[in-house]
C-alpha cells in the first residue's frame, strides 16, 4: 500500500508566514537588510572539488594572478619556476621519477573545472616576464601579463617582493603583453630594462596588474613594484593617455620608509600598486598594499575617497586585490588580504568592512597568501595564493545572509 505524508494547514501557513517576516529587503539606505534590521552581505561556500586535477602530471607554482572572460571561464597565470627541485623529479636528466612537470603559465578552466586552455612563456616577437604577474581578460577576449621580475635568471626573479629597495636600479620587467586567447602574440608596451620611474610614458617598471576600460577601450595599469602609479593607455596602440599617483597627486619615486600603523597618511603610494579595478559607474579602485589602503578615483585621476583595511597590519600588507560583487549596483567591493590570510567584504558606497571569511592553512577555504580576486557572473569568487599557497579556489555565492561574525573563518559547505 502507498501512502502519502502531508503536512498540516496550519504547520503550512505559519512556514509561510516566517518566509515573509524573514525576507530580506532594501533598506533606506539603499543598503541591504532584512526585516529586523540586520546588516546583510554576501555569503560564500568553498568548492573542494573545483578545478578537476590538472593532466600530463602538471604542478602548480606561485598563482599570481586571476581574471574571469565573458563566457565566465577562468584564467589564471603562474610560475613554474617557484617550484622546488624535488617537485620537478621527471624533468632531471635522467629523470629521477616519472612526477612532475610545471604547468604551462596560462592556464584557463571552463565552468566544470575542466583545463581549456594553455600556453604561455618565451615567444618569438616578444619578451616574456622574468616574473609574470597579472593576468586580465578583456572585453575582445584578449589576454593581458605583466611581470615583476628583476632580472631573466630564476634567481633573480624569486627575489623577495617586499624588498624595500624594490624601486632602485634597473629592472627587466618594464612591459605588459597582449595576446589572442589560444596565446598568439599581439602586442608588447614597453621595453626590458628600459624603465625609468613614473614619468616614462613608454615603459613600465615591474607592472602588477591590468584591466581594460570595455566603454573607452583603454588599459589602466598598476604600476607597481617599482614605480608608483596608475597608468592609462590605449588598449589597440599603446598611446599614452595619463598617469597619476596617491590622491590625484604628480607621483614621486623617493623612497618611504617602512609604513607604521597610525603615521599620517602617506601622499605617495608605498610599492606595490599592486591592484586595479574599474566600476560600471566609473571609478578605479586601486591597492596601495603595504599602506593597508585602497583608494578611490574618477577615470580621469581625481580623487574621491579611500579606506584602510587591518590598518595594523606590517609584512607585505592588506590590500593585495580587489574585485567588485555581480549584482547590478555592485553594491560589495571584495578585498583579498595576503597576509592576514583572508577575503574582506565591503559596503561599496561607505568603504567600511561588513565581515571577512578565510583563514591560515592547507585546506579548501583557507589560504597562504591570497593574492589574487575575481567573480564571475553568477557572483562566484575565485582566488589565488602566491608564495607556497600554490592554488586557485572557487567559492560559490550563496545569496545574502544576516552578518553575525565579523570573522566568519573558513567557509565550508553546509550539505
Amino acid at each position: 500500500m502507498k501512502y502519502e505524508f502531508r503536512l498540516p494547514a496550519t504547520v503550512i501557513a505559519a512556514a509561510l508566514l516566517l518566509a515573509t517576516c524573514s525576507a530580506p529587503t532594501e533598506g533606506p539606505s539603499g543598503e541591504t537588510e532584512d526585516a529586523a534590521g540586520a546588516v546583510m552581505a554576501p555569503s560564500f561556500e568553498v568548492d573542494p572539488l573545483w578545478p578537476k586535477p590538472l593532466p600530463n602530471h602538471w604542478l602548480l607554482g606561485t598563482v599570481i594572478g586571476v581574471d574571469v572572460d565573458d563566457e565566465d571561464n577562468v584564467w589564471i597565470v603562474h610560475r613554474g619556476s617557484s617550484l622546488e627541485p624535488k617537485e620537478l623529479y621527471a624533468t632531471w636528466d635522467p629523470p629521477a621519477s616519472y612526477c612532475c612537470f610545471a604547468a604551462p603559465p596560462v592556464l584557463a578552466f571552463s565552468q566544470a573545472g575542466e583545463l581549456i586552455e594553455h600556453w604561455g612563456g618565451q615567444g618569438e616577437g616578444y619578451d616574456w616576464p622574468a616574473s609574470n604577474h597579472g593576468v586580465d581578460v578583456d572585453h575582445k577576449g584578449n589576454v593581458w601579463i605583466g611581470g615583476n621580475g628583476r632580472g631573466a635568471s630564476r634567481e633573480a626573479a624569486a627575489l623577495p617582493h617586499d624588498e624595500s629597495a624594490m624601486g632602485e636600479g634597473r629592472v627587466h620587467d618594464s612591459m605588459v603583453l597582449k595576446f589572442t586567447r589560444d596565446g598568439s602574440f599581439l602586442m608588447q608596451i614597453g621595453k626590458p630594462f628600459m624603465g625609468e620611474g613614473s614619468h616614462d610614458l613608454k615603459n613600465f617598471k615591474m607592472p602588477a596588474k591590468t584591466l581594460v576600460d570595455p566603454e573607452t577601450n583603454e588599459l589602466y595599469v598598476a604600476d607597481g613594484y617599482g614605480n608608483r602609479r596608475v597608468i592609462v593607455l590605449d588598449a589597440d596602440t599603446g598611446e599614452y593617455k595619463r598617469h597619476w599617483g596617491a590622491y590625484g597627486n604628480e607621483p614621486d619615486d623617493t623612497q618611504l620608509p617602512a609604513y607604521q600603523p597610525g603615521e599620517d597618511p602617506p601622499q605617495q603610494f608605498r610599492t606595490p600598486v599592486h591592484g586595479v579595478a574599474l566600476s560600471e559607474d566609473g571609478l578605479v579602485y586601486v591597492c596601495d598594499r603595504t599602506n593597508d589602503r585602497i583608494q578611490v578615483f574618477k577615470t580621469d585621476g581625481t580623487y574621491v575617497n579611500e579606506t584602510w583595511v587591518e590598518p595594523e597590519t606590517l609584512g607585505d600588507g592588506s590590500t593585495f586585490d580587489v574585485a567588485l560583487s555581480r549584482d547590478p549596483e555592485q553594491k560589495y567591493l571584495y578585498v583579498a588580504d595576503g597576509a592576514n590570510q583572508r577575503i574582506h567584504i565591503l559596503d561599496r558606497q561607505s568603504l567600511e568592512i561588513l565581515t571577512s571569511f578565510g583563514d591560515g592553512g592547507r585546506q579548501p577555504g583557507q589560504f597562504y597568501a591570497v593574492h589574487s580576486i575575481a567573480t564571475d557572473s553568477a557572483g562566484n569568487i575565485y582566488t589565488t595564493e602566491t608564495y607556497h599557497g600554490q592554488r586557485v579556489q572557487r567559492f560559490i555565492y550563496k545569496g545574502l545572509a544576516p552578518v553575525t561574525d565579523r570573522q566568519q573563518g573558513v567557509v565550508w559547505p553546509s550539505d
